[in-house]
């Protein structure tokens, strides 16, 4: 029995993971853990532990570590992941750590994973993220030991970051397996379930650029300005915990009591689908609106510049931080016609493809000392 440690700190790498875990939940052949940190932890951001929890599990264990106090740096919540997660790690021995993404947690985990002697698999490296977020993925993924990656162009950012062909799999994005299931919720139930009046509404979900902190709260400004200018309803959801999500929440007074405005510190990830899936559009700076709003055919307008140099779709409509052009977007998204859906980032068969891979005996035997590969 091979034990398996999945290692989620937000909502959104969690909704991604789930699949995965998902997979291996009361197979035999696997011990399954899953440490839970971060976001979850935190009730201003909704306690989304919680979540977890409600996955119902059939064997898979859940363990919960809180490794920050809101607003703290994210450096020190590196430190304090690597410390908590290194002595459990330490006296369960797990032989995989699975890690997601670009946030602080999944850096922590590929440390200790690497510095342990165990092995980390990667979920969707070799992507594109802007600011921070995309030195932290890429230097999670020169710490861990296997890549499960959503396309080809991330498989090729991988080798050019020196990475073996043989260490990297072309797997599609686990959260598209979730969009193309048939076990969403409709929007009814959504719409009752967090009270949502609306029966056509946006989506808002804006991020700190920690780059461009002594902007952000302009920027936010801005964004707020025009979504009252627009007259139309939303359903606001809470930014991640990154360095100056404290603007955008004062940003956000502005629209309390509003009654077109519902705003939630979190959305349970399948009921969020749900939401996106029959939004009239996405609009903010979240990867939600690059990669699963077009995978839905669902407009996005992505704001500024935490999204540069990432995936373009005729769905997506870029703009600056200024209200005036904010105000622009909206307009250009009601003459948008989209033609297709995107599937750049999977076919809904990630899971079945990551089982396959796990169940192979030539994937345990993979080396844990990294060789670096010259192109």
């Amino acid at each position: 029995m091979k034990k398996l440690l999945f290692l989620t700190g937000t909502r959104a790498d969690f909704g991604k993971l789930k699949p995965l875990i998902q997979t291996v939940d009361g197979d035999p052949n696997y011990d399954v853990t899953v440490f839970v940190t971060g976001m979850h932890t935190l009730s201003k951001y909704g306690y989304t532990v919680d979540e977890v929890k409600k996955a119902n599990f059939k064997t898979t264990k859940i363990h919960i570590y809180m490794n920050q106090v809101l607003n703290e740096p994210m450096d020190i919540t590196l430190a304090n992941t690597i410390n908590g997660l290194s002595r459990y790690v330490h006296e369960e021995k797990p032989d995989m750590v699975i890690i997601h993404g670009d946030r602080v947690e999944a850096l922590a985990g590929a440390i200790v994973g690497a510095m342990q002697n165990i092995l980390v698999a990667h979920i969707e490296g070799g992507e594109l993220s802007g600011t921070i977020d995309e030195m932290i993925r890429h230097s999670t993924s020169k710490m861990a030991h296997l890549h499960f990656v959503a396309n080809v162009d991330a498989q090729n950012r991988l080798k050019q970051l020196g990475e073996i062909d043989s260490s990297i799999f072309v797997i599609g994005s686990p959260d598209i397996d979730m969009m193309y299931s048939q076990s969403l919720p409709d929007l009814p139930k959504v719409q009752s379930h967090y009270n949502i009046p609306f029966d056509q509404y946006g989506i808002v979900l804006f991020h700190p650029v920690t780059t461009e902190i002594d902007t952000l709260l302009t920027h936010a400004t801005h964004l707020v300005d025009a979504l009252i200018a627009s007259n139309r309803n939303y359903v606001v959801i809470y930014p991640n915990n990154d360095l100056g999500s404290h603007f955008i929440f004062e940003a956000y007074q502005k629209l309390e009591n509003n009654p077109k405005f519902k705003i939630f510190p979190s959305i349970r990830f399948e009921y969020f689908l749900t939401l996106l899936k029959n939004a009239h559009y996405i609009i903010g700076n979240s990867s939600a609106g690059i990669r699963e709003a077009p995978a839905f055919g669902v407009p996005a307008i992505n704001i500024g510049t935490r999204q540069h140099n990432r995936f373009s779709h005729e769905a997506i409509i870029n703009c600056n931080y200024e209200r005036t052009a904010i105000l622009e977007a909206f307009e250009k998204r009601d003459e948008l016609r989209i033609t297709q859906s995107s599937q750049h980032f999977g076919d809904g068969k990630s899971a079945q493809r990551f089982k396959a891979i796990l169940d192979s005996q030539i994937t345990w035997n993979t080396l844990r000392q990294k060789q670096f590969k010259d192109q």
